[in-house]
Parts: structure tokens; sequence; C-alpha cells
């Protein structure tokens, strides 16, 4: 059976529409499409959304208290962790400083780092360590040598010195210092300082020597460490060119400008082997800096024609002395 395209009184029936023919002007009418919640089945108005899918006042209300409590409870979280990295941060800082001379509170320790030069170079604190000279001691017979036992004293002027001294033991060598941290830093140069910038002297580090190594010019007896005549060739001060001289010293690398009666100008230590444990011997070069006061062709002398800066003496004056005081 055909099914009928009319609706009585003779509409035309479309689906899901139809047009009224009586009318002077055609009305669309829309069914609702299959799905659709039906007037029973709408949402209660308690929980209705607005047309334009907002939610209700009483939604609204819920949910901005709903916000607020969590915005407190964030704020409240972050007020309490920052105190307490505030409190750690205090009691840390608190613990680090150290009081002053005049009772305030010490600085950070970057800041005791950074010292002067020549309080660095001097390095009065270091005259403290206990075991500062112990190998210098361990070394010798003081009831036989007439080297200085030592005192750890630094200078009095805050400057710090050098020494240079030539040493006739069982090799002929020239001996460096450098005061610092309150003793004599101290290298063996084979062929003594070179005022050319272009001669690397090998330089191996020794045991720390006392201050009063300094003015220590005569004869080591026999049998003891280091036996043979020494004389002072060369002494002056020095001022530190590298920051935090005795820490520079440590890294392996430290420049520095003498002001001597032979010695003028920058000069730099630098190790090239050793200063790790199991990495052998140290070994240092001693070097001229490139300035004004370098000397091209520069020939550090002859150790046995050599004089005092003290006392103008040779090597052998000095050993023929101290053999003619030993008979009397």
């Amino acid at each position: 059976m055909t099914p009928s395209t009319t609706a009585p009184g003779g509409a035309a029936l479309f689906p899901y529409g139809y047009w009224e023919c009586r009318s002077r002007a055609p009305v669309a009418v829309s069914v609702p499409p299959e799905g659709s919640v039906s007037p029973e089945r709408s949402v209660s108005p308690e929980r209705s959304v607005s047309p334009e899918g907002s939610v209700s006042p009483e939604g609204e209300a819920v949910s901005e208290k709903t916000r607020k409590s969590t915005r407190t409870q964030k704020t409240a979280k972050k007020n309490t962790k920052a105190e307490s990295t505030s409190a750690a941060k205090a009691g840390k800082d608190g613990k680090d400083a150290k009081p002053g001379r005049s009772g305030k509170p010490g600085r950070s320790g970057k800041s005791r780092k950074s010292v002067g030069r020549a309080e660095a170079a001097v390095g009065a604190a270091g005259a403290g360590r206990p075991d500062a000279l112990k190998r210098y001691r361990d070394k010798r017979h003081f009831g036989k040598t007439t080297e200085p036992r030592g005192k750890g004293a630094p200078s009095g002027d805050g400057t710090a010195r050098f020494v240079v001294q030539i040493h006739d033991a069982s090799t002929m060598h020239f001996d460096f210092r450098l005061e610092a941290e309150g003793v004599l830093k101290s290298w063996s140069v084979p062929k003594g300082p070179s005022p050319d910038p272009r001669e690397k002297r090998l330089a191996m580090p020794t045991e720390d020597h006392p201050l009063e190594y300094r003015e220590f010019e005569g004869v080591i007896a026999s049998g003891e460490y280091g036996a043979g005549t020494v004389i002072v060739w060369d002494e002056g001060t020095y001022r530190p060119l590298s920051e935090d001289f005795p820490e520079a010293l440590r890294r392996g690398h430290a420049t520095f400008w003498l002001d001597g009666a032979k010695l003028r100008g920058g000069y730099a230590l630098t190790r090239f082997r050793g200063g790790g444990d199991g990495d052998g011997r140290e070994a240092w070069l001693l070097v001229k800096q490139d300035d004004e006061r370098a000397v091209r062709e520069g020939r550090t002398p002859d150790p046995q024609r050599a004089r005092s800066a003290q006392t103008g003496r040779t090597l052998k004056q000095v050993a023929a002395e101290d053999e003619g005081d030993g008979d009397r």
C-alpha cells in the first residue's frame, strides 16, 4: 500500500516537516529529531544550564567559593615553604659567620678569600700551622748544623720577601725561596734564575724553610742533610701578581714581581708534572716574563765566581773562613 502524501485538508506531507498550502506564504515547521530530550525528561531548574552554556547562579556561588578556598591553601603552602627556606639559610649564615674585631658578623666564605695581595703572600695565619716546618726539622740535627730551627714569625712590615741562595752541596744549585703562609716556599733550581724570557729553568720543590733562613750563610756540617757551603746570592721583596697567592701556588701557577739587587721584574712559577696522589715528584718551571726588566741573552753567573749579596764573599771564601773558625 502506498503511503499517503497529503495531510488532511489537502496539505502536502514531507519528512520532518510540511508546508501549509492554504496559506499565502509557505511556513516551515520543524519536527524535533530523533534522540532529542522530551519535555518529560528535561533537566530540573535547579541543575539547568543557561542558553549560553553558563552555570546557574547557585552553581556560580559554589564554584567561586571553591576557587577562593583553593587559592588560600596554595598561598599558605607557599608562605610556609618560604619561611622554612629563610630559616634554614639564616641558620647556615649564622653558623658560617665569624665575629670581627668590632663584634659585627664576619664576612662570608667568598669574601674572606678576597684578601689583599700582600696579606695573602705573607700569610700570617700559615705561621700557626704546627706541621709547617715538620719536614724541615725532621731532616736536621740542630745540635750539629748551624741552620736556624725557625720560629715562623712573618715580616713585621707586611711586605713579602724572597731570597736566592747558592748551595754547593753534592750537586751545585740555586735555592729559590718565596715568603708565603709564614714560611719560605722553596725550589731547587739547578741552573739558577734567568733574566731571559726565552730560558725555562727547571725548579724542583723542596721542603718549606723557616723565615730566618733568608739570612743563612755558612757551611752545613758534613754528614748533615744538604751538607755544603751556602751564600745569599740575591734578596729583596716581591709583589704577588696572582690573586690569592698561596692558593695560586697550590693550583700550580703563580706570577710575581721581584725587587731584588740582581733579579727584577715579573717571573712565573708553573708546575708541569706531579701535584696529585700517585703522580710522582713535582717539577716546575721558573720563567722570566717578557717585560721592561727582561734581558735578552742574559746569563746566570758562574756559581763559583758569584758573590754574596750580604757580605760580598764567594763560596770558597765562606768555606775557608768557616774552616778557620773550626780550627780555633
